[in-house]
């Protein structure tokens, strides 16, 4: 096979993938990396979102000098005092991602309730099972990246 021919299916597969794939194959459920919480992609009118749907522990253990044992675990960290009392079940952590290509979502931002800290964002969907979530401060050089799996 010529360089030009091989050149040419090169382009087509490529071209292929990029037709395939489609904004909306981000929605659904996704396992944090640490497999202690499930995320909802959702839309959110023309920009992806998410939120909590489930927690390992939603409630705080017995023992806990975080919140009163037996009840739902709070965004005790937000830097806005008056959400601190927000239950984390349900806490939309994903705002505003729009599609910029394929596989790709990019100028959202991420909410850690762990640290109560926001983040630029930028999302990869490496497979249907694999999404790679990388926050940052400033450029995306500078930053963190964690994988979701479905």
């Amino acid at each position: 096979m010529n360089k030009t021919a091989l050149f040419c299916i090169l382009i087509l597969s490529i071209t292929a993938a990029a037709l395939a794939s489609s904004p909306d194959d981000i929605l659904g459920v996704w396992n944090n990396e640490e497999k202690d919480a499930k995320i909802e992609i959702f839309k959110c009118g023309d920009r992806y979102c998410g939120r909590i749907v489930w927690l390992r522990e939603p409630e705080y253990p017995s023992g806990s000098t975080d919140g009163k044992p037996g009840t739902p675990k709070l965004d005790r960290h937000n830097p806005d005092p008056g959400l601190r009392t927000k239950p984390v079940m349900g806490l939309q952590i994903v705002r505003d991602f729009v599609p910029s290509g394929a596989g790709l979502w990019t100028n959202g931002t991420v909410y850690d309730p762990k640290n109560g800290k926001t983040y630029s964002g930028k999302m990869t969907l490496v497979s249907a099972t694999l999404l790679d979530l990388r926050g940052f401060i400033g450029i995306p050089l500078v930053g963190r990246t964690t994988q979701w799996t479905r």
